[in-house]
């Protein structure tokens, strides 16, 4: 009997995750917010630059950091998405909203197991580190030859790694 009641409990515990449910779908809501809100204030920068025929001298860098800042936040938003909806089908119930009317799951959100929940949230902080890798190199400074030479390995770099990314768990 006491080995019935510990086993329940243990069996219940798992509902702990609906915190990091919850708290993960706030933290999308408050990233895809202010990233929209990024977005707004760029688009406003924009076009009062161009009502008042000042361009400043940075202007182009401004839009592109601005928009790719908001993009990075779109994307860890998406992350934490992932991990809500991925923790919260492991552990708690499958989401039946997510079935069309034959009973056929929607793919980009199924997760069975860790490792797939791991698998996708890797894939798209990957692409945020991406992202704010081309973000650092639109504000950098290029006093040389070889520091354009830098970029253009580093831009191989991340080639080549998001080419190899894209291999991982596809059939031969």
């Amino acid at each position: 009997m006491i080995e019935k009641i510990f086993e329940n409990t243990l069996w219940s515990s798992r509902f702990i995750i609906i915190l990091a449910v919850v708290f993960g779908l706030i933290g999308a809501v408050i990233l895809f917010t202010v990233a929209s809100f990024d977005v707004y204030e760029t688009a406003k920068y924009v076009i009062n630059t161009y009502i008042t025929h000042a361009h400043p001298e940075n202007f182009h860098e401004d839009v592109v950091g601005g928009i790719i800042g908001a993009v990075d936040l779109y994307l860890i938003g998406v992350v934490m998405l992932l991990f809500s909806f991925g923790l919260y089908e492991l552990f708690i119930s499958d989401i039946d909203v997510a079935k069309n009317e034959e009973g056929e799951e929607n793919q980009l959100l199924a997760i069975h197991s860790l490792d797939q929940l791991k698998d996708k949230i890797s894939k798209v902080i990957v692409m945020v580190l991406v992202v704010g890798f081309f973000q650092k190199v639109g504000h950098t400074e290029y006093s040389c030859a070889l520091d354009l030479l830098y970029l253009a390995l580093s831009i191989t770099a991340v080639a080549v790694g998001l080419y190899f990314l894209g291999k991982v768990g596809k059939a031969h």
